[in-house]
């Protein structure tokens, strides 16, 4: 008898399929105590294999958990690499570095300190961020005066670039577009005397050195040059953490005639032994002889750089 479109047979077909279906069912086990879903198959894919063996591989990939390694507390270790510094009695310090290839930062200290000669960086930053302002490149003059006041510390060359900059106000109106918010300018012409922190030195040569600056390309490459070009006399300081690779910097002395103690800091960028590279600022006050000061400095940048260069 034949059976009509809807009838017995055509039920008993479409059965099958659902059946097979059905065959095919991961079961679910349970959970182990750690968390892992175990289970059971049955039947195989139209592949050939077994469902259990596409749910074991399942199984591997999900029990990998992510290995989270805890943060480290670089400001920590800073500080602790620095209480084995031998501060003189009297003397304070500070300390900022920067790891320019992981861009983690630390600060030693919080108090605001003379910058004495660095802050001609900082002039020089501000000069050449006027001179983009103002759509031109530096004058003759200026780039005189400017090779002069980074390479050899010229005193008169960096009053007449402070005069071109506006002085204290100029100098204040750069550093708020900088990002600089501890610095503040010298008065009545005494630049020396600007009053400034490690990390504020930080930020400044983040606008030399790195890509995200308020000063164009060519300005960071101009500034950079002169940092690297110093004279032999005066490539102490920051520079006694680096290995062989280019030092770029700038250093400060000051005998402070109210006291007679002296202000001795550097800046600058360092690359070490292993090729890693670091912005370092050390900052000083109270030694009694600049000799003092600078062994201080240099004890300080050696001591913020392992704090990188180290194991954690």
């Amino acid at each position: 008898m034949t059976s009509s479109p809807g009838g017995p047979a055509r039920r008993r077909a479409r059965r099958r399929p659902i059946l097979s279906a059905a065959l095919v069912t991961v079961v679910i086990g349970g959970v182990t105590a750690g968390g892992t879903v175990y289970v059971k198959a049955r039947a195989h894919d139209d592949g050939g294999r077994t469902v259990a063996s596409r749910v074991q591989a399942a199984q591997k990939e999900a029990s990998v958990e992510p290995v989270t390694r805890p943060a480290v507390d670089r400001t920590a270790l800073l500080g602790a690499a620095m209480k084995a510094v031998d501060v003189p009695s009297g003397a304070a310090v500070s300390a900022a570095v920067l790891d320019l290839g992981s861009g983690e930062s630390a600060v030693y200290g919080k108090g605001a300190f003379d910058t004495a000669s660095i802050v001609k960086v900082d002039i020089l930053a501000a000069l050449l961020l006027r001179a983009q302002d103002e759509g031109r490149h530096l004058t003759a003059a200026e780039k005189a005066y400017a090779a002069k006041m980074i390479g050899a510390s010229d005193n008169a060359s960096a009053t007449a670039l402070w005069d071109v900059v506006g002085g204290a106000k100029g100098l204040d109106a750069a550093n708020a577009r900088f990002g600089l918010t501890g610095t503040s300018a010298g008065t009545n012409g005494l630049w020396g005397l600007t009053r400034t922190t490690a990390k504020d030195q930080l930020t400044l040569l983040r606008q030399v050195f790195g890509s995200d600056s308020k000063l164009t390309s060519a300005s960071r490459a101009y500034l950079r040059e002169l940092m690297e070009s110093v004279d032999a006399g005066q490539r102490w300081g920051v520079s006694a953490a680096a290995g062989s690779g280019v030092t770029a910097l700038k250093n400060g002395w000051l005998p402070r005639s109210t006291t007679g103690l002296w202000v001795v800091n550097s800046i600058g960028r360092v690359e070490t032994a292993d090729g890693s590279a670091y912005l370092v600022a050390v900052l000083s006050r109270g030694t009694v002889t600049q000799a003092d000061g600078i062994s201080l400095v240099e004890s300080a940048a050696r001591a913020a750089v392992r704090t990188f260069a180290g194991p954690a």
